[in-house]
């Protein structure tokens, strides 16, 4: 059987396969590999969750619930192979990941954890960017759904609480009061 692309056996498909989870920026999902594999008709499904299971199996790969990420056996690995990867399939990759690493990027900076407690449910809210961390909020919602709302509403529009927070905490509400 021939096929056409750039992967031809399963030392190829295990390359791509580090190569991506090398270059993401954060765990992804099996069908979430699964698309950014897909990125050349060569890639065979069957040999490709073949090649997953076996990089799983000698350590390359972790699985932590539905989530895979690579390992530092796995990144050596893939440091030393990745040039017999072609061009052509690594330019491939690297455009499909950067949409992926953007989101990954930003869920890792705006984070909600809810804590139940006697009395209601406290909301740890926390924002981050490349040097550190922003803001961080703790808050007592009277209920589960409150919690999960206000932790909802957070993850959407981070910027306008914190933006919110701060023209609160830096408007001039004595001289606003005179006039």
């Amino acid at each position: 059987m021939s096929r056409f692309g750039f992967i031809h056996d399963k030392l190829d498909m295990k390359l791509l396969v580090l190569y991506i989870m090398d270059r993401a920026a954060g765990p992804i999902s099996f069908d979430t590999l699964t698309d950014l594999a897909m990125c050349d008709d060569g890639v065979d499904y069957f040999q490709f969750a073949e090649a997953v299971s076996e990089l799983l199996e000698s350590g390359h790969l972790s699985q932590d619930e539905e989530n895979y990420a690579i390992t530092d056996k796995g990144r050596q690995a893939c440091a030393a192979g990745e040039s017999s990867l072609s061009p052509v399939i690594r330019r491939r990759c690297d455009q499909r990941l950067a949409p992926l690493n953007q989101v990954l990027k930003r869920n890792a900076q705006v984070r909600a954890q809810l804590c139940p407690k006697p009395g209601g449910v406290d909301i740890c809210l926390t924002m981050d960017d490349d040097t550190g961390r922003l803001f961080s909020l703790t808050l007592l919602a009277p209920s589960q759904n409150d919690a999960q709302q206000i932790a909802e509403q957070f993850l959407k529009h981070p910027d306008r609480v914190y933006n919110g927070i701060l023209k609160a905490l830096l408007s001039d509400h004595d001289r606003s009061e005179n006039q």
